[in-house]
């Protein structure tokens, strides 16, 4: 092969790589702005953490804004969020493969950098983080990346078949009302924690650092598991390059749209009639159908970013999702100065509706700043912290890509 050839190969290389990257940055921005939906009504009052309605915000518009998010956002996000967790863990395998560098130490640092970021972030930001779980959780994926892919997927099929064995049966055969408050120590209890999210720094870490029981519990008997279930959907995913070359025009798209919205919708309808997160069944049946919805959405975005009419949609969210750390961590940040006694105290007076609108407001700033960030620098601030605890050293911000070098020997050539 000669230079001309060769240079050529790269850069074909470099686009497809590019394309799928680009892909599934904004495929997470996409589960960033779902996540932040659901994340943000905890935020803003201590009702939805005491699976209690607010009886402040009982009209025909805030119960209309809550059943729109329970049948098409809630438990969707949280799980398009873990498979490309998981996907992207393929990338850290190149990465490193790239460096020449051992694969679990580097691993490692970046689990214990992810963990620490979680604490810090549960106690001072927000009390419903995932960073720690994903961190613990990752420590099993670290020790089976070498299992084939028909074992990941065993594994896959049967942790999330148990998990939904025990909502469905803890639906069925346990009562409920035995070990959940009343509906009078529920509202005391809501009121009790909206009061302390308005209160100081001390009441706000101690409301935060209250939920951690609960938090321990669900990582173990829910989120854990169903974490690890596309964690390792997501490394089969990314070893089999799925997101590589995509076109937008594939048959496939078009059937998991056919198959994932009615199923899917139907689940959440069933989830939201059902009592939502008050009753294990409706969990349940949400569970089930949820990867459905959620696979039908990546179609339709995937079909979406790449036709001529809606491309740019790609380019709205892929920012976003290449910092999604920071966009995630700093969504916790605004959440506590707009809603908590340390900013602007408005916990408990937003109203559902008015709290999906702030979501939306406050994530189209998001693509603006991210996009505006990424021309200046290469990472964002937490992206660029953790990466310099993967590799034990700085991510240099001035120093330049892989890309930018080939480039600048191709352009050196073509000028002899």
């Amino acid at each position: 092969m000669d230079v001309s050839a060769g240079a050529i190969a790269a850069t074909t290389s470099r686009s497809s790589a590019g394309q799928r990257l680009h892909d599934l940055d904004a495929l997470r921005g996409f589960a960033l702005l779902g996540i932040f939906v659901v994340n943000i009504t905890f935020m803003a009052s201590g009702y939805p953490g005491n699976l209690i309605t607010d009886p402040a915000f009982s009209s025909a518009l805030d119960d209309a804004a809550r059943f729109l998010s329970a049948v098409f956002v809630d438990m969707k996000f949280y799980i398009l969020f873990s498979f490309l967790f998981g996907y992207s863990f393929t990338l850290q395998m190149e990465a490193a493969g790239r460096a020449g560098a051992a694969f679990a130490p580097r691993m490692l640092r970046r689990i214990a950098g992810l963990f620490v970021l979680g604490a810090l972030h549960t106690a001072l930001l927000y009390g419903g983080d995932i960073l720690m779980t994903y961190a613990v959780v990752c420590l099993v994926l670290l020790a089976m990346r070498r299992v084939r892919d028909r074992t990941a997927l065993r594994v896959a099929g049967v942790l999330y078949g148990l998990v939904l064995l025990s909502l469905l049966a803890s639906g069925l055969f346990v009562n409920s009302s035995t070990f959940l408050p009343t509906r009078a120590e529920a509202l005391a209890n809501a009121e009790k924690a909206t009061a302390a999210m308005l209160g100081g720094w001390g009441d706000v870490i101690g409301h935060h650092l209250s939920g951690l029981p609960l938090l321990v519990l669900q990582s173990a008997t829910f989120q854990g598991p169903t974490a690890l279930a596309m964690f390792l959907l997501g490394m089969v995913a990314g070893r089999r390059r799925l997101l590589a070359g995509v076109s937008g025009h594939e048959p496939v798209l078009r059937r998991i749209q056919l198959i994932g919205f009615p199923v899917g919708i139907a689940g959440g309808l069933a989830y939201a009639l059902g009592g939502g997160n008050g009753e294990s069944l409706a969990v349940g049946v949400s569970a089930a159908t949820a990867p459905l919805l959620t696979a039908a959405y990546v179609a339709t975005l995937l079909r979406m970013m790449h036709s001529p009419r809606f491309g740019f949609v790609r380019s709205a969210l892929a920012p976003a999702g290449r910092i999604a750390l920071t966009n995630y961590l700093g969504q916790s940040l605004l959440g506590l100065l707009i809603f908590s006694g340390i900013g602007l105290g408005l916990a408990g007076s937003v109203s559902p509706a008015g709290t999906t609108g702030l979501a939306l407001l406050i994530f189209a700033a998001q693509l603006a700043v991210s996009a505006w960030w990424l021309r200046h620098h290469r990472y964002g601030p937490a992206e660029w912290a953790l990466r310099r605890v993967t590799n034990g050293r700085a991510a240099g911000a001035g120093v330049p890509s892989v890309e930018h070098r080939l480039a600048a020997r191709v352009g050196e050539r073509r000028a002899r």
